[in-house]
């Protein structure tokens, strides 16, 4: 048994591990012919078949990863699960480290693998490198590696027969990696295998790259790879396949190699694959007809395959190993063994003798070949891992384990061999062992408690169940002296039972503590007579711990039933039941055995704190606060435990390191890692009562550890030797006496239950007035709960005893029951007033409150149910509406015809976004400036074009170019392809369909066509409104005139009805969205005071109304005379009836002469109100027919409209689909330039991997040629010494004779003959791959024997007679150095061979690589015509006038692939051009025929010409003298002079409106100025003629006054008077002047003004 070390913190105790207890998880693998090992939890064990020993060794960083073995050098290799993992390497059986493989890997490694030749390791890694390295484990160096990133292998193996082949497989592929080598340098090659389907057939795969067959659409552009119109440009473009493509393949789930390098391979649908070693092409082997084992049974899918000789043997998880036998393509399946599970692995010794078999549970079987072939158990495993451990008391002899399913197995300490075993068929939780006799209990998840007799360990018995409650049993223990045993549940039940098999194990009673229990301690010492029992549960709610502390007397087995009452619950009081708290969480905490001190494991902190206990009683809750707290050096939740004499703390968590610390200081002073913290640390410790055995379980790695100690004395050890002694003497009568008990032959008195799981064996017959307080009858054969059965016990006894009492209650409640029932029956006879509710008799009034209470719960429920459902739908309601109702600007309705069934709907429209505005501005203002730059062009071009043309040919041009303009900007509709400017669109500023050829102008082209849509929309929804409100405004005057017609109806007594318009559903849509009172099918809920409410107001509005009746005398006098109206109407006529004379009753004889009188007036006047009558009868027929027919007349006008308006719709829609057919043409453009981008993005790409790819196979060529030229070299210089050593041999023994030198020549030729050793032939039958060639060891070993035989050859016995001895050593040496460089030679000529053939291969992927590139760029030059193509034949979109067209000829044309579409234009320039150049060859051919007849001519001419040159040179001078104003210069020099001449007008207009706008208001003003004038003259009069009343008097005084004045002179005062005339008129005339200039200044500021202006502002001329 390998010794491994531990971390030792004292000098003095350390601990060993004796023995590991297992099995295994992973595959078992063999070490040599006897040996085999396999992982379990940080160990790895080996054992040796013929002897069943087992040797453990250790991994010191945690749990054991993968193992691999190589069994040609004893070696083992295992990873570690640390971060970042290293392979460990070791010898055996010395299990000494042989290396440390350590790499890149970050997490853990999940395959290791040694070739079978050579000195090479392959390991592989999970995520997240997935990294595949080749190691040569002697160097301990990486010779290659290469990741795989997402490929997750579960298979990795060398092929046996070539190291340089490795396949990995996993469930979806088979890859097989070569290894190529030059020199020292490694490579890596891998090849998928092509999997077959799942039917086993294969799939014919076409080339996605390079596609060889595509279908070519010659309209819609060129037909592009998947790839391409996915978008996709990167490497995964290389293996994309659509979902349609994707068809599942075979999955395998094993492989296994054979001597010809071929490969089988299992998949998980039952197939079985050969694949070719060379080709790596998979066949799938068809299973022979006839009758085969697999005809009967289930689907066989193989887990694992060892190749043998002729086949394979496979296993499944139906438990059988097959044998297939395998000829050609076909197999054949035979029964090899069958186990009771299934087989995981199967393996073969390396003599092929042996088939090692291991089983889904862990069990290992050997199978022996041979003339009687034997199946022999290995390794006997355990259903499940270890859920419990204990040692049998006195524990240094046997300990026990439990699994979940129930299995008990007793293991021998000394070698760890299972000795016996007992099966529960139950699943179990706990285990303990008793300490005061030979008896273990076992605890279930289903209550029960089973006792098992281990007084044989080799049988141990089930003696004892209890079945104690339905809650599973979570914590056994046994307290230290062994009298009780404490059961806890997980219901929070504590039972405590009598853990002597004298008292039957009886069951003392029960205490209720919390739930969740997370540990029990307990303390009971020699020298008290109590026990003290302490109880650990969390509480997180609050997030602390409550520890439950209450004592039992040793004396309880006497005195139980007084302590516990009649339901076995233990009595507070006589317990001394305490309860603490302690302010944090606690996972673990143990009770002292000294000085009342608790030790508690904090769960969120490592911490260990210690508590003391307060002396002094309390009542309720004691909050503990810690005395002591030390670090625990664990991490994660841990769990204490003392040693049996309480001197030791034993701690543990999920860290997986024991420590074992002083009670007293707390120090450690023995650690041992025996888990991981991969494996969730330790789950359970148990130390014997002596203190030298020590038992650790794991929690998750199923592993059981035995450790004792290695040095181990002092105190440590004499403290707990004395304890045991101690107890065990204590215990020694009271365990003779029960086990004795146990041996008794009447021990069947214990049965296999107790009095709680024994049948109820009476049936309880119920009396009739039994109540709903008695027990139900139970069956005789129901299993009963002790709990449950005291409870029925108590219950049974109350009923006993109060019988009497309650067969009086019930009389009295079967009368006063008969007295309510009469009480109901007389309730049904009175009144409705007087009669009770059915509640009101119910007399439980508590009962009655709680039925109410839930009932309304239950109601109160249903209604928040149903306002949830309700919520639910009106949240989605709510999300349909602002989907589809207010997110739209215009909401969508129909409108419908008065008389003929036409609907007509509108476009329902959303808003359009910031962001679609934004664009479509942009779009336009973009359009706007193309235009404008074109313009400009345009302008410029015709300067230029005017520098050289005359003024005549430069006006033609403008005109043409006018009109080119017009012609462009007005496109026919056939063009344009659509009839968008039917609706008054502007499509000027679209691009025409034969110019889109850039991304840019498709995108914008893409905008404005959704504009128009939308205006086109707009446009037809704007009539659609206006058409809305005609018909609300005709339904109006229809319901108007209605008014008229029902009174004339009434009037006329008609039994017609009148006809009323009205808007529907579709018309009003948001009328769906409003629910009316008349759609409510179920009656509204009226909570009591909203009824209480509407009866009062109803009864107080009767009242007021009553009240107004009554004070209106009025009214009422109104009504009595005069039927309600003042004065008779003209309506009325036809009511009125002239009343008959009383008389008239009388008979005619006996009437008077007055009677009579009165009688013919009488018919007059009935006559006359009959005319009257007829007369209004027939004008109100009249006026009914003239408003029906108006009515009529309007409501078809309305129809007329509406059918306009629908096929105005019918026009907007047809629209609408052709730019959207047109979007639609121009988006699939884009998504194929996107394609072909895309296509194109991916094969430069494609080519720069590959130029990538061709530049690193360029350097290795040229490495491997530098390579090979070196090592050329250095075997031709070790070539050319070995011929010089040949050549030099006479020389050096010149000196000799020759005869001599002829014998000693051909000596030096001679070479020893190596014996091969022979295989055995039974050995070479059975083994199928024979020796593996190419093995560094084999030859290393030939090497070695020819050097054994070169010292026979040196042997002086081999000398030739006459020779010199000192010659003969001379020889020796001389010959020794030619035989080792003739074996240089030879290991330079093998690695010579491989490096040219690894440069060969080298030279054959660079041509493939350059032949990948070509193919390439041939396949890029095609697609860049493709798409020069593409982008220079568009597809457009032209109108076509429907109808029949006739044709003369009707063998047309059908196939237009040659054809082209130009425009019309073209066609017409070039046929003007041909006609102009006709007419110009016309007129060629004319003046050659008539040259001789227009010489005379034209000398004629000349002299004319010369005439006319003088007169026009004369008519230039004329005409350069003549005046040229700047209004005629600048009507021939602007271009724009019409535009120009409209501003002017335009401003002038302006002008005269604003001087007529003023022109008005001084006209108003002088009107004003009138009145004020005429008041002012009237003002004046008045003074005047006060003024001619006072000019009498000054006449006088004037002519005194004239009389004098002509005396003194009137000369001088005319010519004063003249003179200041003449001075006014010179000013006056000065001013005039001066107004003039100004003017003129004005105006021509004006124009100036102007100019500028014009110059300035942008003119937008229509394209």
């Amino acid at each position: 048994m390998a010794q491994v070390r531990e971390l030792e913190e004292n000098l003095y105790a350390t601990l060993s591990v004796r023995w590991v207890q297992g099995f295994p998880k992973q595959n078992v693998h063999f070490v040599n012919d006897s040996t085999i090992c396999y992982s379990c939890g940080n160990f790895v064990v080996f054992i040796n078949i013929e002897t069943k020993k087992k040797t453990v060794l250790q991994c010191m960083n945690g749990i054991v990863g993968v193992v691999a073995t190589n069994v040609p050098y004893e070696l083992v290799a295992f990873s570690d699960r640390r971060l970042k993992p290293v392979i460990y390497i070791y010898n055996f059986p010395g299990l000494t480290r042989r290396t440390k493989l350590k790499g890149n890997v970050l997490l853990d490694y999940t395959l290791l693998s040694f070739s079978y030749c050579g000195t090479y390791l392959a390991s592989y890694s999970s995520l997240p490198e997935f990294e595949l390295a080749l190691w040569n484990w002697e160097s301990s160096v990486i010779l290659c590696k290469k990741s795989q990133l997402g490929m997750d292998m579960s298979q990795m193996t060398f092929n046996p027969m070539n190291w340089r082949q490795l396949c990995l497989s996993n469930p979806s592929s088979v890859t097989v990696w070569t290894i190529e080598r030059s020199n020292q340098e490694h490579y890596f090659k891998p090849k998928s295998v092509k999997l077959p389907m799942e039917d086993g057939s294969f799939f014919n795969e076409k080339d996605v790259v390079f596609p060889d067959s595509l279908p070519k659409d010659l309209i819609y552009g060129p037909v592009l790879p998947l790839s391409a119109v996915a978008g996709l440009v990167g490497k995964e473009a290389e293996t994309f396949r659509p979902k349609d493509d994707l068809y599942p393949l075979l999955h395998p789930t094993v492989h296994c190699w054979t001597p010809t390098s071929d490969l089988y391979v299992g998949c998980e649908e039952g197939h079985l694959l050969l694949i070719n070693g060379e080709n790596l092409k998979a066949t799938v082997l068809n299973k022979a007809e006839g009758r085969s084992p697999l005809d009967g049974r289930d689907f066989f899918s193989p887990v694992t395959l060892a190749y043998q000789k002729g086949g394979v043997l496979a296993s499944g998880i139906d438990g059988f190993v097959y044998s297939f036998i395998i000829k050609d393509s076909c197999y054949t399946v035979e029964d090899f063994l069958h186990f009771e599970e299934p087989v995981e692995y199967l393996m073969f010794s390396p003599s092929y003798k042996l088939l090692l078999i291991k089983t889904e549970k862990g069990s290992i079987y050997m199978y022996t070949f041979g003339e009687m072939p034997t199946l022999e158990n290995i390794l006997e495993a355990c259903d499940g891992k270890f859920q419990a451990i204990d040692f049998i008391t006195p524990g240094n002899e046997y300990c026990m384990t439990l699994t979940h399913s129930g299995e008990i197995c007793v293991w021998c300490l000394e070698d760890g061999t299972c000795v016996g075993r007992i099966y529960l068929n139950t699943l179990a939780t706990v285990m303990a062992c008793s300490p005061s006799s030979l008896s273990a209990a076992v605890g279930t998840e289903d209550g029960s408690v089973h006792f098992i007799d281990i007084r044989d360990a080799k049988s141990p018995q089930a003696v004892h169940k209890a079945f104690l409650s339905e809650s599973s049993v979570q914590h056994l223990l046994y307290d230290q002296q062994g009298m009780y045993l404490l059961v806890g549940t997980s219901k929070g039940y504590l039972f405590v039972i009598n853990a002597n098999p004298s008292s039957l194990f009886q069951i003392l009673g029960f205490v209720e503590v919390a739930k969740d229990i997370l540990q029990i301690s307990t303390v009971s010492l020699l020298e008290t007579d109590i026990v003290e029992v302490m109880v650990l549960s969390p509480l997180p709610e609050t997030g602390r711990s409550r520890l439950e502390i209450f004592t039992l007397p040793k004396i309880l087995p006497q005195v139980f039933k007084a302590f516990a009452d009649e339901r076995g619950k233990m009595r507070e009081e006589l317990i001394h039941k305490f309860l603490y708290e302690i302010e944090h969480a606690l996972s673990s905490a143990v009770l002292g055995f000294e000085n009342n001190r608790i030790y508690g494991f904090c769960s969120e902190v490592s911490f260990i704190c210690i508590y003391v206990l307060p002396e002094k009683e309390h009542d309720g809750i004691c909050v503990l606060k810690p005395y002591q707290k030390i670090q625990s050096k664990h991490y994660g939740p841990g769990e204490l435990s003392l040693s049996p004499h309480g001197l030791w703390l034993i701690s543990r968590a999920q860290c997986g390191i024991l420590c074992i610390r002083d009670i007293h200081t707390l120090e450690t002073f023995a650690r041992c890692r025996s888990h991981s913290h991969q494996g969730h640390g330790i789950q359970s410790v148990r130390i014997s009562m002596d203190g030298q055995n020590i038992l650790v379980n794991g929690r998750e790695d199923g592993t059981l550890v035995y450790l004792r100690w290695r040095r181990f004395g002092g105190n440590l050890a004499s403290e707990i030797f004395e304890y045991c002694q101690k107890l065990l003497t204590y215990l020694q009568n009271t365990m003779e006496e029960e086990n004795n008990y146990l041996s008794i032959p009447q021990r069947k008195s214990l049965g296999l239950g107790s009095e709680s799981e024994h049948a109820v064996n009476e049936n309880m017959n119920l009396n009739a007035d039994s109540s709903q307080e008695e027990l139900v009858q139970v069956d005789n054969t129901q299993e009963i709960p002790w709990i449950q059965q005291k409870s029925q016990e108590a219950i049974e006894k109350e009923v006993k005893l109060f019988s009497n009492k309650r067969k009086e209650i019930k009389r009295g409640i079967k009368a006063l029951a008969k007295t309510v029932m009469n009480m109901m029956e007389e309730n049904e006879t009175v009144d409705n007033i007087a009669k009770l509710e059915q509640w009101e008799f119910g007399l439980d009034l508590e009962e009655l409150e709680r039925l109410h209470n839930e009932s309304e719960e239950e109601i109160e429920k249903i209604r928040k149910d149903a306002e949830m459902y309700n919520l639910a739908k009106g949240y989605l309601a709510e999300l349909i509406k602002e989907e589809c109702w207010n997110s739209m600007a215009v909401k969508g309705r129909a409108l419908k015809c008065f008389h003929i069934p036409y609907v007509v709907e509108n476009f329902p429209m959303r808003q359009r976004t910031d962001e679609e505005l934004k664009e479509v501005k942009r779009v336009l203002q973009q359009k706007k400036i193309e235009t404008e730059c074109l313009k400009i062009r345009k302008e410029i071009v015709e300067v230029q074009s005017a520098m050289t043309l005359s003024k005549k040919h430069h006006e033609e041009e403008d005109e043409e170019e006018e009109d080119v303009a017009v012609k462009d900007t007005n496109l026919p509709n056939y063009l344009l392809g659509s009839l968008s400017t039917d609706f008054g669109v502007h499509v000027s500023l679209l691009s025409s369909q034969l110019e889109l050829h850039s991304r840019e102008e498709k995108i914008n082209q893409i905008i404005l066509l959704k504009d128009i849509i939308y205006k086109v929309k707009t446009v037809f929804n704007n009539e659609f409104d206006a058409a809305y409100k005609q018909k609300e405004f005709e339904i109006a005057r229809v319901k108007e005139k209605n008014v008229r017609i029902q009174e004339i109806i009434l009037d006329l007594e008609l039994e017609e009805s009148v006809w009323q318009p009205e808007f529907d559903e579709h018309e009003q849509p948001e009328r769906t969205l409003v629910v009316r009172s008349s759609e409510i099918t179920a009656q509204k809920y009226v909570n009591p005071w909203q009824r209480i409410k509407a009866e009062v107001s109803a009864t107080q509005e009767i009242e007021q109304w009553l009240l107004m009746r009554s004070a209106d005398a009025r009214h009422r006098a109104l009504m009595d005379m005069m039927g309600g109206v003042l004065e008779v109407k003209k309506e009325d006529i036809l009511r009125m009836v002239i009343s008959q004379p009383a008389f008239m009753a009388k008979p005619d004889a006996v009437w008077s002469e007055e009677e009579k009188k009165q009688f013919k007036d009488y018919e007059k006047r009935v006559k006359e109100l009959n005319e009257e009558k007829d007369k209004y009868r027939k004008s109100l027929e009249a006026e009914l027919k003239k408003l029906q027919n108006s009515i009529q007349e309007s409501t078809q006008n309305f129809d007329e409209h509406l059918k306009r308006l629908f096929k105005r719709r019918v026009k907007a829609e047809m629209v609408v689909n052709q730019e959207e057919l047109k979007i639609n043409n121009l988006v699939f453009s884009l998504l194929l330039d996107e394609e072909i981008n895309s296509r194109e993005a991916f094969l430069n790409n494609y080519v720069a991997r590959k130029q990538e790819e061709k530049n690193q196979t360029s350097d290795a060529i040229r490495k491997s040629r530098e390579d090979l030229d070196v090592y050329k070299e250095h075997y031709d210089n070790l070539l050319a010494e070995d011929k010089v050593l040949d050549r030099s041999f006479k020389k050096e023994f010149s000196e000799i004779p020759s005869h001599q030198v002829d014998i000693l020549y051909k000596l030096f030729k001679r070479r020893p003959r190596i014996h091969k050793q022979k295989i055995q032939s039974d050995t070479a039958s059975i083994v199928p791959f024979g020796e593996r060639p190419g093995s560094g060891k084999l030859n290393k070993e030939a090497y070695a024997q020819l050097m054994k035989a070169m010292d026979d050859l040196d042997n002086i016995n081999n000398m030739p007679e006459g020779l010199d001895p000192l010659v003969w050593e001379h020889f020796c040496m001389t010959r020794r150095v030619k035989v080792e460089n003739e074996q240089k030679v030879k290991q330079k000529a093998a690695g010579l061979m491989e490096m040219v053939a690894f440069l060969r291969r080298r030279v054959e992927e660079d041509e493939q690589v350059q032949q990948d590139i070509d193919k390439a760029f041939r396949e890029l030059v095609l697609l860049q015509e493709e798409k020069v193509k593409f982008q220079l034949n568009l597809t457009i979109q032209i109108l076509l006038k429907q109808g029949q067209v006739e044709l003369e000829n009707f063998q047309l044309l059908m196939e237009y692939s040659d054809a082209i579409l130009i425009n019309k234009n073209i066609i017409e320039d070039l046929n003007s051009v041909i006609r102009t150049q006709g007419q110009k060859k016309i007129a060629s051919m004319m003046e050659s025929k008539d040259v001789h007849k227009g010489i005379f001519q034209i000398e004629w001419d000349h002299k004319k010409m010369e005439m006319e040159m003088e007169d026009l040179n004369q008519k230039a001078w004329d005409i350069q003298m003549l005046f040229f104003s700047r209004e005629r210069q600048k009507y021939l020099t602007e271009p724009n002079y019409d535009t120009m001449i409209a501003i002017q007008i335009g401003i002038m207009e302006q002008t005269i409106a604003v001087l007529d706008k003023t022109h008005k208001k001084n006209v108003e003003n002088c009107k004003k100025l009138l009145k004020k004038l005429g008041r002012f003259s009237n003002q004046k009069d008045i003074a005047n003629y006060t003024l001619s009343c006072n000019l009498r008097e000054e006449l006088v005084a004037v002519s005194e006054r004239k009389d004098i004045c002509n005396a003194l002179g009137t000369t001088l005062t005319c010519e004063k008077i003249a003179k200041e005339r003449y001075e006014n008129m010179m000013q006056q005339q000065k001013l005039i002047n001066i107004s003039k200039k100004q003017a003129e200044q004005i105006s021509i500021l004006q124009a100036e003004v102007e100019r500028l202006r014009m110059k300035t502002f942008p003119a937008l001329v229509p394209m």
